[in-house]
């Protein structure tokens, strides 16, 4: 059964759900999101033999902080202090849409703390499709009747056979959204800081059917950082494709932690 900590790391308090033993996995969710949508992907990995350590960023439900003036680098030394404070290290980091820039983040700056990551849904380079980002803007701003909303979460974040359904499990912090702070941070940090994920194996996992991160953005990063980089893609999935195709996903993640 999983169970909650609250780890303290300089001004800030993480909230952490633990699952599992083993070698440690960090997984960091979506910036607004809390970590509970990946608890069935916590539980694949735990029955696989890992323990996952999901962490709440600043400002989601119990984590705490200060949130002005924040960057990539600030948010990554968060996950950085959990690591040393849970005496996890090396621990692989899986990071989730907003999530995975943080693990790039964190393994361009503390590559000891670091022994792979795998990024889910990562952009960064090529822009989101206008359609899904007028779709996502939409949903933050507009008052919606219920099919509207459920055709712009489609828009936004699914494959077009994903049933819109799934977004429910996702919780998403007001505070977040109100300041619009995935785009506020990720706005204060050069992409070159972290683009290129430090120096540890690195797999990218993205759904065809992202709109939101577009799949280009992967296979810019292994055609620019090379053989260290390895790209699945998944098809009849978008940006959440964790949720879209758990299993894939899953079984392509466990396969690659377990590598030598």
């Amino acid at each position: 059964m999983p169970s909650t900590r609250l780890v303290k790391v300089g001004d800030a308090v993480l909230e952490c759900v633990i699952e599992g033993a083993g070698e440690t996995v960090m997984l960091l969710p979506a910036g607004s999101a809390h970590v509970s949508y990946l608890g069935s992907f916590a539980e694949q990995l735990a029955a696989a033999g890992f323990r996952t350590i999901a962490v709440n960023l600043r400002g989601v439900d119990s984590s705490t902080g200060p949130l002005d003036g924040l960057t990539l680098h600030h948010l990554a030394a968060d996950v950085a202090g959990v690591i040393e404070a849970l005496a996890a290290a090396p621990a692989h980091v899986v990071g989730h849409a907003f999530g995975n820039r943080v693990a790039r983040c964190l393994a361009t700056d503390r590559p000891d703390l670091v022994r792979r990551v795998v990024l889910l849904a990562a952009g960064g380079l090529v822009p989101t499709h206008p359609e899904a980002r007028q779709a996502a803007y939409r949903l933050r701003h507009e008052t919606l009747t219920e099919a509207e909303r459920l055709a712009l979460q489609q828009a936004a974040y699914l494959s077009p056979g994903s049933d819109p359904s799934l977004l429910a499990q996702v919780e998403s912090s007001p505070l977040w959204a109100t300041r619009d702070l995935t785009e506020t941070v990720s706005q204060a940090t050069p992409v070159t800081d972290w683009w290129a994920g430090g120096s540890a194996p690195l797999l990218v996992v993205q759904g065809l059917d992202d709109r939101r991160a577009p799949p280009g953005n992967g296979w810019a990063l292994r055609d620019q950082v090379g053989e260290r980089v390895r790209v699945v893609d998944i098809p009849q999935a978008g940006h959440f494709l964790v949720l879209e195709q758990p299993q894939a996903v899953a079984e392509t993640v466990t396969a690659f932690l377990r590598e030598p």
